[in-house]
């Protein structure tokens, strides 16, 4: 694995500064999102701690960076689904944080309106709805799993509010958390007993 470099103080006010000056002389990767871009992009600047820097695009792509879809740093255009799957991938690490459609769009490098559209095209799903359906999933596990109260499972899984989180659990899955606990070792009891016959 190529050794993890950070930017230079020019490199990284050429980043900071959006500098179209310095675009071909190196590339830039943000190790959160997992996309690298040219000096020039116009996204949110990262954190300098999660800034990587190469030589070429090729380099970036050998690290599995993938291309911004806005500054378009290899030239070509990533496509949808690669770009929606960058986008689940930040879901899945980050579903516990407090996640907006215009969070989204900025860590992906896109704007919310194209990002609905596009991640709604691939997915079936608008992003929210995939968070509310990951949330749900990972919910599920941890009353499966542990004996975690209702409101700390919520608050586990970035659905702080009890209610909301019971609501919206009872939609998803026909049932309340505490009697999808109850069915679920109820069912397991019944494993057991029929093993045993």
């Amino acid at each position: 694995m190529a050794e993890r470099i950070k930017p230079t103080e020019d490199q990284w006010k050429a980043i900071i500064h959006n500098d179209k000056e310095s675009d071909g002389k190196f590339f830039y990767a943000v190790q959160t999102t997992r996309i690298f871009c040219r000096p020039s992009c116009k996204s949110r600047p990262p954190r300098f701690e999660n800034v990587r820097v190469f030589q070429s695009a090729d380099e970036a792509k050998a690290e599995h960076f993938r291309p911004c879809k806005r500054c378009k740093p290899t030239g070509e255009r990533l496509p949808d689904h690669e770009w929606i799957e960058l986008v689940t991938e930040y879901i899945t690490h980050h579903y516990t944080d407090h996640l907006t459609l215009a969070v989204l769009a900025d860590v992906s490098h896109g704007s919310p309106y194209h990002l609905h559209r596009i991640f709604k095209r691939v997915t079936g799903l608008t992003p929210m709805e995939y968070i509310q359906n990951y949330r749900i999933d990972q919910a599920k596990e941890l009353l499966k799993h542990s004996s975690l109260a209702i409101s700390d499972i919520g608050s586990r899984v970035g659905l702080e509010n009890p209610a909301y989180f019971i609501t919206l659990f009872k939609k998803k899955t026909g049932l309340t958390p505490l009697n999808y606990r109850g069915q679920y070792s109820k069912n397991t009891s019944t494993e057991v007993h029929d093993h045993e016959d």
